[in-house]
């Protein structure tokens, strides 16, 4: 299930070089399988779309312009047909295709999809992250940050999931920027947890005064900082860590699920839908409450975290960081049973995902692993 859904209006209308005519929406017509011109015949009063197969579906536009309609579609696809006889269309933002060219020439700055690493002062402590591009037809948009950091006389642990909607470009801001603007905070040392959230909130201002550079989409965060025996968690959205003590799953984050924050849309002015079929959406198009950038919906949205502070002690085993495709097809608690027993960081985060695959989770999947004994 997509996170964000995009409603093209109704007055624009996009004539796009194949056509699918399953759906009764004339907002958006995009084609799996090619159709010739032969193949279709157009009608009016009512406009309706007739396959080779016999299947017929009818398109909901005015009848006035349904002749100018028609002649505009087989033109399209007239000019296309030896194209679209070869492969079916995606439509793919300009930025997207460049991030993908970047990827495969090696300049692109996300990190690789997989790997490990240890503290220097902690030396017990190790880490290890996966990703898994999804089964959709953008550019991943899932960023991690798994790391050990010197800040002044102390190492610090630094770990986090970005998770993208509507692009990749949110998410790898924050890949680059948030850590910084947290330990950049002037009280970080005093007063952690206000200075993580004063850093969130700057940061989401920046983004959207930028969002002319990094689009109109989003991004979720959880984000873990690791100092000594502390462990401070803040996240927006449904990215998700969890904490295993003694082999039980403690959740660390909040899920902020448009259900969960319904009063507060509202008293902004929003909406949540309940669509049967689908999740609930704030404005029909979110599926969280909080989130980095979106821009659109702002006014509706919260860029607000939770943050909870953990004491690290001989209880506390590991910790997994990890986006909303493993949670939707997994508990805390199964997540915690899987990887128990395996003792290499990476190769648990790995394992999670595989087996997340194998519960046919079909969404950017990204894990960190930090094991703490």
């Amino acid at each position: 299930m997509e996170k964000s859904i995009q409603v093209d209006q109704v007055a624009h209308l996009r004539i796009l070089s194949t056509l699918d005519f399953s759906s009764e929406s004339p907002r958006c017509f995009k084609s799996k399988n090619p159709i010739r011109s032969s193949q279709i015949q157009f009608h009016i009063r009512p406009f309706k779309a007739k396959s080779a197969t016999g299947s017929t579906s009818f398109v909901r536009i005015p009848s006035l312009l349904s002749l100018l309609f028609s002649s505009l579609c087989a033109q399209s696809i007239a000019e296309s047909s030896q194209r679209a006889s070869e492969r079916s269309i995606i439509i793919m933002h300009g930025k997207e295709i460049l991030h993908k060219m970047k990827v495969k020439a090696g300049l692109s700055t996300c990190l690789p999809d997989t790997g490990k690493g240890k503290g220097k002062a902690s030396k017990n402590i190790s880490h290890g992250y996966h990703l898994m591009k999804g089964k959709s037809n953008h550019a991943m948009e899932d960023y991690v940050v798994s790391d050990f950091r010197q800040v002044e006389s102390k190492e610090l642990g630094l770990f986090a999931i970005f998770d993208g909607h509507l692009g990749h470009e949110v998410a790898n801001y924050l890949q680059t920027h948030l850590f910084d603007s947290i330990l950049k905070q002037p009280d970080f040392w005093a007063d952690t947890e206000a200075a993580i959230r004063r850093a969130y909130h700057t940061t989401d201002k920046v983004i959207l005064e930028k969002a002319l550079a990094l689009g109109k989409g989003g991004s979720t965060a959880v984000t873990a900082i690791l100092n000594g025996q502390t462990l401070v968690v803040a996240n927006v959205g449904d990215s998700r860590a969890v904490i295993c003590k003694k082999g039980k799953a403690e959740q660390l984050s909040v899920d902020h699920e448009p259900n969960r924050e319904k009063r507060l849309i509202e008293s902004r002015g929003g909406f949540v839908s309940n669509i049967p079929g689908d999740v609930p959406r704030v404005d029909g198009q979110l599926a969280v409450a909080r989130a980095f950038g979106d821009k659109s919906l702002k006014i509706h949205l919260s860029s607000e975290p939770d943050v909870r502070v953990e004491t690290i002690n001989e209880e506390s085993e590991f910790i997994i960081l990890a986006s909303d495709g493993i949670w939707k097809v997994m508990s805390n608690q199964e997540a915690v049973d899987s990887i128990k027993n395996i003792k290499d960081a990476q190769s648990a985060a790995k394992h999670l995902i595989d087996e997340a695959l194998n519960r046919n989770s079909k969404d950017d999947i990204s894990c960190i692993v930090v094991k703490l004994q």
